[in-house]
């Protein structure tokens, strides 16, 4: 014979338990409101409410409140190294203010669109937008669904946004390769049909037109990983190497994985990183410190974009339940930081 589960504590055992009014237990127990009461209080409650086995009715604390408690948080890619960062960085501001993230991957739908209609069906009480999406944005806004960007600014003012300055970004990677003596420069971009591989192309141009320079070259491409850098920089090294150098003396890649893709690329030719030839990323992903040799890149602070992020998020969420009138959107800048590694070095003329 099954035996049925026990009924789950309630919080007037807890109360009783702890030895406190059952007012105190909700107050000890409900994130957003403990701070009213003593820590030793909190810790006695939270005590009892472990030992008894207490969980939180969500449902009914969703009906209580309004809210769902839950944010919507969308991702280009789940195995992105920076998006971990970000989503690592959300996680740490929004759950102990007592909400719960829905992560989703913008490859598990067809659409922008079809997405804000998931997350209007889970009842989010707001999104934290870590991808490029026009068709995304568009749906969000028209569903009047709060929203937080961290992969850039929305154009046309209706989001809250945290990102980095890509323009600093670009001109901190090509003053370190131009102060080491660089002159031919090559540049590997993403994707030119998105707003962010466009954007940081112009920099990095921009970036080397202020020393007079023009690119020495340009691989775009076709993707944003290390076998779609691997892939353009074989064509833009093929035919050279140690004997016969080519053109460039570095590389500027639009980010980390790209610029391990030209590691791996100059390996297959023979030349070697940085004697032959410089790299310079961008991003400073996970463990781009332990690759060989550790690679110099532009830090972006993605972990701090996704706890500001979450923050404003909240922030805009509760804004909202008080405010007789919307807040006008915030845009947070984070400045870039070079990190000088093993992978650049000066010019071989």
């Amino acid at each position: 014979m099954t035996v049925p589960p026990s009924a789950p504590a309630t919080l007037r055992q807890v109360a009783k338990h702890a030895g406190v009014h059952l007012s105190t237990v909700s107050r000890a127990l409900d994130p957003e409101r403990r701070h009213l009461i003593s820590r030793d209080i909190v810790a006695k409650v939270e005590a009892a409410a472990k030992e008894l086995g207490w969980r939180p009715n969500r449902a009914a604390a969703s009906l209580r409140r309004g809210r769902s408690m839950v944010i919507g948080v969308l991702v280009p890619d789940m195995t992105n190294m920076v998006t971990a960062q970000i989503m690592q960085g959300v996680e740490a501001a929004i759950v102990p203010r007592g909400f719960f993230p829905l992560v989703v991957s913008m490859n598990a739908v067809p659409s922008g669109k079809a997405m804000v209609e998931r997350l209007l069906w889970q009842r989010v009480d707001g999104v934290v937008v870590a991808t490029l999406d026009d068709e995304l944005l568009a749906a969000l806004a028209k569903a009047g669904l709060p929203a937080v960007l961290t992969s850039r600014a929305d154009p046309d003012g209706r989001f809250s946004a945290v990102h980095g300055d890509r323009e600093r970004a670009a001109s901190l990677a090509i003053d370190h390769l131009h102060a080491l003596g660089h002159r031919r420069i090559a540049l590997l971009a993403t994707p030119q049909n998105m707003q962010l591989g466009i954007e940081r192309l112009r920099f990095a141009t921009a970036a080397l037109a202020r020393h007079g320079l023009e690119p020495q070259a340009v691989a775009v491409a076709d993707g944003t990983g290390r076998d779609a850098g691997l892939k353009a920089m074989q064509q833009r090294l093929a035919g050279h190497g140690p004997q016969a150098r080519p053109p460039f003396t570095a590389v500027c890649a639009a980010n980390d994985l790209l610029a391990l893709g030209a590691y791996e690329a100059a390996r297959q030719a023979g030349l070697v990183v940085p004697q032959h030839l410089s790299v310079v990323g961008q991003n400073d992903m996970l463990m781009a410190d332990l690759v060989s040799p550790p690679l110099t890149t532009v830090r972006m602070q993605h972990l701090e974009m996704g706890r500001q992020a979450g923050t404003l998020m909240i922030e805009e969420i509760e804004a909202r339940a008080t405010a007789e009138a919307p807040r006008p959107p915030r845009v947070i800048v984070f400045q870039p930081e070079l990190v000088v590694r093993q992978s650049t070095g000066a010019a071989d003329a």
